[in-house]
C-alpha cells in the first residue's frame, strides 16, 4: 500500500487543487482512499466525488495516535494507494511549540512521505530557500518531493527545478501553469459543496488531464511509502463494544441533504460497527416527514442559512420533527442542526426565516467569524476534542451544559459556554468526531435504543 502526504507552505497556496487533481489522475488506473488532515467536511465531499472511496479524516488533535493509525489501515485496505491532502501549511496546528493538529504530525504518525506544494509566482532561486526551510525545519519529517503552483510556463519551471535540486535533496515532481482554467467556486465557509455543483465530471477531467501534462506521476508514486504500522479493530474498538445494545438495531434518521451534510464518516460508520445503528437519510429540504420508525435523530452541520426559505417553507416536516421532539425522540444537533431547531434563522440581509420552534430563540449570520477552532468539551464529568466554525450567533432561552476550553501550553486561554439540552438531546455549535471518544457515542445510541423501548 503506497501513500503520500500533499501539504502546503500556507493556505492558498493551492495544495486541494494538486490533492483532487492527482486523484483524478490517479483514480484512471488504480483505486485510491483520499484522506483529509483536519476538521473539514467540504474538501472531504470533492474526494469521495473524485475517487468514489469514502474521505475519511485524519486529525491529531481529535483522535490518538493509536485511533489514526487504526482509521488509516481500515480506510486503505484493498486500495492501491492513499492520497492525504494536508491543512493550512504543512506545520500549521493546534499551538506554537507542538505539531499537534498539523499535517507534519499526521505525516510522522503515519510515516508517510511529504510532497510539498509551493507557490512559484514572482519567483526564481530564492524559492529554493523556502523548500530548504521546509526540508530542515523538522528532521523526523520527510519532505520527499515538491510541486509547484502558479508557475509561469515551462522555462520558469525548468529555472525553478533546478534552483531545488541545487539546494536541496527534495524531488521536484512538476508544476500547475498560472491561471488554470480549472476553479471552483467559494462561499463564507470555503468551496460550495460538491453536492451542490454540477459537471464536475467535466470539471475533474480537465484538472487531471493538466496534471498528467505538467506533473511526473511515476515520481510520485515512487516517493509513496510502504504501509506502516497498523493497529486491529480488536486492539482498537474490543473496549467499546457492547453486544447487547447492538442486538436493539437501532435506526437514527440523519439530515443529508444540500443543506446538511457535514458528517465524520468514520463517526458514522464506527456507530453502526460497534452498536449495529442503522442510519437512516432524510432530506429537510425535500421531506414531507421523518422517516418511518426511527429511535433516534442527528442534524448535522452545513448551510441551513443558504437554503433558509427553502426550509422554512416545508412546513410539514418542520411539524412532523416537533411532534417527534415533543415525544422524547433522543437527538444530537450540530451547528447548522442547532440553527434548524431554533425558533427563527436571520441571513446577512437581515431578513428572518421560520425554522422548526424547538429552543426558544434565534440564530443570526454575522459577517465574521464567532468561533473557530479546537476545544475540549466537558459534560457530564467527561470531556471529548471537538471543533468549532461558524458565522453565527445563538440568541436561546435554554441553559447551557457544555463547558468549553481552548487549552494553549498547558493553560485555559479562553472559556466558554455552549448547548441547549431539552426534552432527549442537546443542540450546539460542537462538531463531534466520536472516534475522539466513544463513550460519547455510545451514550446516544443507548438513549435511542431506551426510547425504542418505551423507556423515555
Amino acid at each position: 500500500m503506497k501513500r503520500i502526504l500533499i501539504a502546503g507552505t500556507k493556505s492558498g497556496v493551492g495544495k486541494t487543487t494538486v490533492s483532487m487533481g492527482l486523484m483524478a489522475a490517479l483514480s484512471k488506473k488504480m483505486q485510491v482512499q483520499p484522506f483529509k488532515v483536519g476538521p473539514d467536511y467540504i474538501d472531504s465531499a470533492y474526494h469521495t466525488y473524485i475517487t468514489k472511496n469514502g474521505c475519511s479524516n485524519l486529525d491529531s488533535y481529535i483522535l490518538n495516535s493509536d485511533m489514526i493509525k487504526y482509521l488509516f489501515a481500515k480506510n486503505s485496505k484493498g486500495k492501491d494507494i492513499s492520497v492525504i491532502e494536508g491543512v493550512m501549511g504543512l506545520f500549521d496546528g493546534a499551538e506554537v511549540g507542538s505539531d499537534v493538529g498539523t499535517s507534519a504530525s499526521i505525516a510522522k504518525i503515519l510515516k508517510t512521505p511529504v510532497i510539498l506544494v509551493v507557490d512559484g509566482s514572482k519567483v526564481a532561486s530564492s524559492l529554493a530557500a523556502t523548500v530548504k526551510g521546509f526540508e530542515l525545519f523538522d528532521r523526523d519529517l520527510k519532505i520527499s518531493g515538491v510541486i509547484i503552483n502558479n508557475v509561469g510556463s515551462k522555462k520558469h519551471y525548468e529555472l525553478l527545478k533546478s534552483a531545488i535540486e541545487y539546494y536541496t535533496d527534495v524531488k521536484p515532481c512538476g508544476y500547475l501553469i498560472k491561471n488554470s482554467v480549472v476553479t471552483l467556486p467559494e462561499r463564507h465557509l470555503g468551496l460550495v459543496p460538491a453536492c451542490e455543483q454540477s459537471e464536475l465530471d467535466k470539471t475533474f477531467s480537465i484538472l487531471a488531464e493538466q496534471i498528467e501534462e505538467t506533473i511526473d506521476l511515476d515520481s510520485v508514486l515512487q516517493i509513496a511509502s510502504e504501509p506502516c504500522e497498523i493497529l486491529s479493530e480488536k486492539e482498537i474498538l474490543t473496549p467499546f463494544f457492547d453486544e447487547n445494545l447492538k442486538r436493539t438495531g437501532v435506526k437514527i434518521a440523519i439530515a443529508q441533504d444540500r443543506a446538511f451534510n457535514f458528517y465524520y464518516k468514520d463517526s458514522l460508520e464506527i456507530m453502526s460497527e460497534l452498536y449495529g445503528v442503522k442510519w437512516v437519510p432524510f432530506s429537510p429540504l425535500d421531506d414531507e416527514k421523518l422517516p418511518e420508525n426511527i429511535d433516534g435523530l442527528y442534524i448535522g452541520g452545513g448551510f441551513p442559512e443558504v437554503f433558509a426559505k427553502e426550509i422554512s417553507e416545508n412546513s410539514a416536516l418542520r411539524e412532523d420533527l416537533l411532534k417527534k421532539l415533543n415525544s422524547g425522540l433522543p437527538y444530537i444537533a450540530e451547528c447548522g442542526g442547532l440553527m434548524y431547531l431554533c425558533e427563527t434563522l436571520i441571513d446577512l440581509n437581515g431578513e428572518e426565516f421560520k425554522m422548526i420552534g424547538w429552543l426558544k430563540g434565534r440564530t443570526e449570520m454575522t459577517k465574521r467569524l464567532q468561533r473557530f477552532g479546537y476545544a475540549k468539551l466537558s459534560y457530564n464529568k467527561d470531556s471529548i476534542k471537538i471543533h468549532e466554525f461558524h458565522r453565527s450567533s445563538a440568541f436561546v432561552d435554554n441553559k447551557t451544559v457544555y463547558k468549553l476550553e481552548k487549552i494553549r501550553n498547558g493553560e485555559v486561554s479562553d472559556s466558554w459556554e455552549c448547548g441547549y439540552q431539552k426534552g432527549g438531546g442537546i443542540a450546539s455549535y460542537a462538531h463531534f468526531h466520536f472516534c475522539s471518544n466513544i463513550k460519547f457515542a455510545h451514550g446516544f445510541v443507548k438513549k435511542c435504543a431506551g426510547y425504542k423501548k418505551g423507556e423515555c
